[in-house]
């Protein structure tokens, strides 16, 4: 006979707290992660799958500390490990295809797959763990929690893996948060308990009190990174603007600076062909190479003035040197640049179309 049960509500609050903080720090981690060194890029990845996967394992069991049945109940240690271990490790494998292959849709379907998968794997495995009693799954809220979990997945990567800006990292965040919680309690949906006489060993037990000190804990280290990571997430608008003499306009730079190997160097604007926005900073893409610009977008195009770059889309700033040819797509458009094979169709905005198309001089 099934065990009757329910979920104490101050913990489903907090676990969704928990995974939407894990959620931003460990997306934030990754932003322009991508141009750095491989042995920084590997240690960022590392740190952020840390954050990624100790969120969904923190939620998990923050949600299991609420759930109400009407006999005590352990969990053992060894297969709690391995779920943490588990989530992290899969995370992890989706941000290396992210940050090691060539981002396509293909890579993006494939990154999200890997974490939908393991965001599933993650909350059977830790449910297995349940001593004195055990979980029964019905087939149809297995079959839901999988798919949910890999398509919410899948959206959370194509969202923050898109433009990369703030607007992508925050969407990201929603969408990752909801498909830990959604998982979650869609499967739990699904689920009903047995008592069981079968215990494994008493010195491997973990109960109640016991996980609860080790998801505060890990709660609270989540917490600390999703403040030093928020209070830095917005720069204050004095931060990228440059300051100039009140009645004259910007002077404009003769040189453009991007870091490589640790080091500060410079480029002429007449190499550059296009900027785009990653958070507060921007790519710098010119015939071959593709550079980390310290300048956000808005500061690029205040220093690069005189009419030599356009700024086509709120996240492009292109030179039209390099311009190879322009397509239009009913209200908008696409500039293609056949010397950066890195750079691919740069869109154009329906708001920007006047002004391409004018440098262009196709009006």
């Amino acid at each position: 006979m099934f065990l009757d049960y329910s979920h104490n509500y101050l913990f489903v609050f907090a676990a969704v707290a928990v995974s939407l903080m894990a959620s931003f720090t460990g997306l934030a981690l990754t932003r322009g992660v991508s141009l750095l060194p491989e042995n920084q890029r590997k240690q960022r990845i590392a740190m952020a799958s840390v954050a990624l996967g100790g969120g969904i394992w923190a939620m998990h069991f923050v949600a299991m500390l609420g759930l109400q049945l009407p006999i005590l109940f352990y969990y053992d240690a060894l297969t709690t490990l391995i779920s943490a271990l588990t989530a992290i490790l899969v995370v992890g494998i989706a941000l290396l295809v992210m940050h090691f292959r060539k981002r396509t849709r293909l890579s993006i379907i494939l990154a999200g797959t890997i974490a939908g998968l393991g965001i599933s794997a993650m909350h059977y495995i830790g449910m297995s763990g349940m001593q004195l009693c055990t979980a029964v799954y019905t087939p149809f809220g297995v079959l839901l929690a999988v798919a949910s979990s890999v398509v919410l997945g899948i959206g959370t990567f194509a969202i923050a893996y898109g433009e990369r800006t703030h607007r992508s990292i925050i969407l990201g965040t929603l969408t990752f948060g909801t498909a830990v919680c959604a998982v979650h309690f869609l499967a739990m949906a699904g689920t009903n308990y047995l008592e069981v006489d079968n215990v494994g060993s008493l010195a491997a037990l973990i109960d109640n009190e016991t996980l609860a000190l080790i998801v505060t804990l890990i709660a609270f280290f989540i917490c600390g990174g999703f403040l030093l990571l928020g209070v830095t997430f917005i720069p204050a608008p004095t931060a990228t603007v440059p300051l100039v003499e009140q009645g004259k306009p910007a002077s404009p730079t003769t040189s453009v600076p991007y870091q490589k190997d640790g080091h500060v160097q410079f480029i002429r604007p007449a190499e550059i062909a296009a900027l785009r926005a990653e958070g507060h900073y921007s790519i710098i893409y010119t015939g071959s190479d593709k550079l980390f610009c310290p300048w956000s977008i808005t500061e690029a195009e205040s220093r690069l003035l005189e009419g030599s770059f356009i700024r086509c889309h709120r996240s492009y700033l292109i030179n039209p040197e390099h311009v190879t040819s322009f397509e239009r797509k009913k209200d908008s458009g696409v500039c293609l640049f056949a010397g950066s094979p890195a750079l691919g169709a740069v869109p154009v905005s329906r708001s920007r179309m006047a002004e391409v198309r004018t440098a262009f001089g196709l009006i």
